[in-house]
C-alpha cells in the first residue's frame, strides 16, 4: 500500500484529509458515525477569548452547489473549552486542532496562550480570515499588515505548530500568505469561504439575518483550487487546501496544486464519515497508478 502520511510543520498526519472548522463539531458528536481515529485531523469549531452568541437566525441558506452561512463563530469562550471540552477529546487518537478567532490582537494572542497549555492540542488554526463577525475576524486577514500584526503577536506565545486560515476576499492572496509566512506561521489553509448573498424575492429581503454570509461548497471549488496552487507557489512552508471537496477526485486536485493535506468541509453535513471515505480513496488511487507515496502527487501540477 501506499504511504499516505505526510507533514503540516511538525505536526504529522497519518493521512492528509481532515475536517474543516464549524462543520464536524468537537467530533465527539460524530463518533457514532465514525471511526474518528481514522480521520487525518479534526479542527474543532472556531473558538474565542469571550463567549459568542453568534448572528441572529436565519443562519444558513441554501444556493445552487453550494449554502451560504453567517452562524458569527457562536461558542462558549476558551475558558468553557478548556474546562469542558477538551478532557472530552483530548483523548480521541488522531491530531484535534482548535480554531482560534479574536476581535482584537490581544483577544488572539490571550486565547491562544490558553490553548498552548492543553497538552493534547499539537496545533491551532488561526482564523483571521471569517467574513461572518462584524468585528475582527477577516478585517486582519485581507491586508499583508493586518494579517502579520496577528500573527507576530501569536507567534510570541504559541510554541506549537501555527497554521494561519487565509481569506479568499482579497486582491492578492499570495501577497498575505508571504506576509505570515515571514511573520512566524508554519502552514497556511485557504481557502476560508467567499462572501455572498441570497435574496428571497418573495419577501423582498435577504435570506440571511445579516444579509450577506459566506459561500462555501462544489461551487468554489475552482477558486479554491486556484488560490491553493498561487499560495504554494509562492510560500515555503505548508499549504492546507479546502473548499469544495466532496469526492477523491476533488482532493487529489488540491494536492497536485500544491496542497500537502486538505480539509473538508461541506460534505459533511451530507455523510459525517466523508473524510474517511476520501482518505481510503486517494490510497486507492495511489495504489492504482503506481505511486509509493502521496509526496509524488503534491504539487506535480
Amino acid at each position: 500500500m501506499s504511504d499516505i502520511t505526510t507533514n503540516i510543520g511538525r505536526l504529522r498526519l497519518k493521512n492528509p484529509v481532515m475536517t474543516a472548522s464549524g462543520t464536524f463539531g468537537y467530533g465527539v458528536e460524530f463518533a457514532d458515525l465514525v471511526n474518528l481515529a481514522d480521520i487525518g485531523g479534526i479542527i474543532v469549531k472556531g473558538t474565542t477569548l469571550h463567549p459568542r452568541e453568534g448572528n441572529d437566525y436565519p443562519r444558513m441558506a441554501e444556493t445552487a452547489s453550494g449554502m451560504l452561512n453567517c452562524v458569527g463563530l457562536q461558542n462558549k469562550g476558551v475558558d468553557y473549552f478548556c474546562k469542558h471540552i477538551y478532557p472530552d477529546i483530548k483523548d480521541i487518537p488522531t491530531n484535534m486542532i482548535v480554531n482560534v478567532s479574536g476581535s482584537s490582537i490581544d483577544d488572539y494572542v490571550a486565547c491562544a496562550a490558553k490553548i498552548n497549555e492543553l497538552e493534547r492540542i499539537p496545533a491551532i488554526e488561526l482564523n483571521i480570515s471569517c467574513p461572518n463577525v462584524k468585528q475582527g475576524g477577516m478585517a486582519f486577514g485581507v491586508t499583508s499588515k493586518g494579517a502579520r500584526s496577528v500573527v507576530e503577536a501569536v507567534r510570541k506565545v504559541y510554541d506549537k505548530t501555527l497554521i494561519v486560515k487565509l481569506s479568499p476576499n482579497v486582491t492578492d492572496i499570495a501577497e498575505i500568505a508571504l506576509a505570515v509566512e515571514d511573520a512566524g506561521a508554519d502552514a497556511v489553509s485557504l481557502i476560508n469561504t467567499l462572501m455572498g448573498m441570497a435574496i428571497d424575492i418573495n419577501r423582498r429581503c435577504p435570506k440571511l439575518s445579516i444579509a450577506t454570509g459566506g459561500l462555501s461548497g462544489p461551487a468554489v471549488k475552482p477558486v479554491a483550487v486556484r488560490m491553493v496552487w498561487q499560495v504554494a507557489k509562492a510560500v515555503k512552508i505548508p499549504v492546507v487546501g479546502l473548499g469544495g471537496i466532496m469526492t477523491t477526485e476533488d482532493a487529489i486536485e488540491f494536492l497536485m496544486a500544491g496542497a500537502s493535506a486538505v480539509e473538508v468541509g461541506t460534505a459533511n453535513f451530507i455523510d459525517p464519515a466523508v473524510s474517511v471515505k476520501i482518505a481510503q480513496g486517494i490510497s486507492r488511487w495511489l495504489d492504482d497508478h503506481k505511486y509509493k507515496s502521496v509526496h509524488e502527487i503534491i504539487g506535480a501540477v
